[in-house]
């Protein structure tokens, strides 16, 4: 199941994928400038999620790349020497709103990284879950050496997965690391062999998408609004989800087929 470019977001595809579409491939589709993401590309990006994010029938999102050498080299620096200061904070916006976009799906996220990530390409797949890489890739944060930061949730999100002082490295550094590097350091979760990242990463997409969509959403809501308050405050967002979710059609139906030894059929409601 897929779709052509669709005219209103030509830099980025949704193809769905299983006999009922539950999951969704997002595919960065710049590939002549190894998506280096331009003005237009993050307004493609934003518009993609918003989609995604009102799909009910999304369980997972996968994050792919047409380009053979990268999954995103970072923002189109050919296009940001041409900007004033007025048009880079014009863009500003439009650009939070495409990495956050990613950040704030609310189904599990698989990034496929197979060749450059660097920068904002780095960050586009530091916003999901999950990040499996091809054993080629090679992955950094460079923007400090051009004068600027790592604004697309970078100095954030690395932080929070690996720690101060690992992010500090390579935020400071501004180095470029190879795949296995960067899964010692826990940038990466999984390196498998060049070129077959996206067969992995549709692999663990079914897995995922085989569960409840309900659970799935809750499950991911509860880790997201939890991650950095006190215990206490945790597990009462916890708490909360349990409820959405024990509540839901899908529990029901989950505790039948167990019970029946069936493979349940998520209402997803």
């Amino acid at each position: 199941m897929s779709e052509p470019n669709a005219p209103s977001r030509p830099m980025v595809t949704i193809t769905r994928h299983g006999p009922d579409g539950y999951i969704a491939e997002l595919t960065l589709d710049r590939p002549e400038a190894m998506n280096a993401v331009s003005t237009q590309m993050a307004r493609d990006l934003g518009t993609a999620c918003a989609e995604l994010f009102g799909d009910q029938g999304v369980r997972v999102v996968l994050v792919t790349s047409t380009s053979p050498k990268a999954f995103c080299v970072g923002a189109d620096l050919k296009e940001r020497n041409s900007f004033t200061d007025a048009d880079l904070m014009a863009q500003r916006p439009v650009a939070r709103a495409a990495y956050g976009g990613v950040l704030n799906l609310p189904v599990p996220t698989i990034a496929v990284v197979e060749g450059f990530a660097l920068g904002g390409g780095l960050e586009i797949a530091l916003s999901c879950d999950l990040i499996i890489a091809g054993s080629a890739a090679v992955v950094g944060l460079p923007e400090v050496s051009v004068g600027v930061i790592p604004a697309g949730g970078g100095t954030q999100l690395l932080t929070r997965r690996i720690g101060w002082s690992r992010a500090a490295g390579m935020i400071f550094t501004a180095r470029r690391m190879p795949a296995t590097e960067a899964a010692a350091l826990g940038v990466l979760d999984e390196v498998v062999q060049a070129g077959t990242a996206r067969a992995r990463g549709l692999e663990v997409a079914v897995q995922i998408a085989a569960n409840s969509p309900v659970g799935l959403r809750q499950a991911k809501r509860a880790m997201r609004l939890g991650s950095d308050v006190d215990l206490a405050t945790g597990l009462e967002v916890e708490d909360g989800c349990w409820r959405a979710a024990a509540f839901s059609g899908d529990r029901a139906e989950g505790v039948a087929a167990f019970a029946e030894k069936r493979p349940p059929e998520w209402p997803g409601r």
